[in-house]
């Protein structure tokens, strides 16, 4: 039998909290080679391929977690167009868990809930090792979405935040933001007017869905990190080429989608080009040292790994309170 969980399950009993501390575990794993993470497929519905016109995508993610003994994927894609008009969210993703000694599919469950606080924790603990040395930050960030929202929460979690610069192209969305993120921000919440205001402070993130390069070479001072988050492409080149630091979640990934796409595809940016991984801070086996001078990018693509991570710890709660529906899908 297979468990199959509704979203209100996994919204009550996983916080973020719980999800920082997965994603730092896991992030140790794929350094030590615990955690088994191939690099992601793409299956393009039109976000930049002419056919079909859905203008979206879909991502399968497997994932194989060494320190629960668990496998599994995630199946998530973000669409606009008519999924836009009825009003969905962006993103939708299931996850998929299975025993990997016998096979057996133990459950499904929502990816999309997940998905979002995964990604702000990451965000949060790549933060943690690069500014070992800081308890306060001050972020900028671009978007003002649910991403914008569970980045917040993440780092409020790591960090004392005293000051949030946000921008994004639809004000009243930032006014919503603020109105909301007020209560996990110890200071201030700017809304900016113009992207280069926005582009200052310790740590700057981007999670929007532009097709088009927001952030400048000429923005980006000393000893402020940029994470140009996902598969966009939200940064000029010349940023990441002026770069002294370059660190990411996983080399594979990173080198064929998002930031770093374009400049890999030239022959401008190799594996070499990588100063090193999240995993590697986390695990111990990096140190940045004195980064007071240096410009860096951070790239946090997302990996299964981290939302099979998360799944696991849910449906092992879940099951120790008897949640979840009994499916025979498989006859097993």
């Amino acid at each position: 039998m297979t468990k199959i969980f509704a979203i209100d399950d996994v919204k009550r009993l996983i916080t973020m909290d719980d999800v920082v501390q997965s994603v730092e575990k896991t992030f140790c794993g794929l350094a030590d080679g615990t955690v088994i993470n191939p690099t992601k497929v793409t299956l393009d519905l039109g976000e930049s391929a002419p056919y079909p016109p859905y203008e979206g995508f879909f991502n399968a993610m497997p994932a194989y977690i060494g320190y629960q003994d668990i496998a599994g994927i995630k199946w998530v894609g973000g669409i606009s167009g008519e999924r836009k008009k009825a009003g969905f969210p962006f993103i939708c993703g299931i996850i998929v868990l299975a025993d990997p000694r016998l096979g057996k599919f133990l459950a499904v469950l929502d990816g999309a809930y997940i998905t979002d606080l995964r990604t702000g924790a990451q965000t949060a603990v790549a933060l943690k090792y690069i500014f070992t040395d800081k308890k306060k930050l001050k972020i900028g960030i671009y978007g003002a979405g649910m991403q914008a929202r569970t980045q917040t929460l993440a780092i409020s979690k790591c960090f004392d935040i005293e000051e949030l610069r946000v921008y994004d192209v639809n004000p009243i969305a930032s006014e919503k933001f603020k109105s909301e993120m007020q209560e996990v921000v110890n200071g201030k919440i700017i809304i900016c007017k113009e992207p280069v205001d926005a582009c200052c402070g310790d740590a700057v993130i981007c999670v929007t869905q532009s097709k088009k390069r927001i952030i400048k070479a000429d923005w980006v001072k000393p000893g402020t990190v940029i994470f140009p988050m996902g598969s966009y492409q939200e940064i000029e080149n010349e940023v990441i080429e002026k770069s002294d630091m370059i660190i990411v979640d996983h080399i594979g990934q990173a080198l064929h989608r998002g930031a770093l796409k374009d400049l890999s595809q030239q022959g401008k940016i190799t594996e070499k080009d990588i100063t090193t991984t999240i995993g590697e801070l986390a695990n111990g086996s990096v140190s940045l040292g004195d980064i007071s001078d240096k410009r860096m990018i951070c790239i946090p693509i997302g990996t299964g790994a981290m939302d099979v991570a998360v799944a696991g710890i849910f449906y092992e709660r879940a099951i120790a309170q008897g949640l979840g529906v009994d499916f025979d899908i498989t006859g097993e």
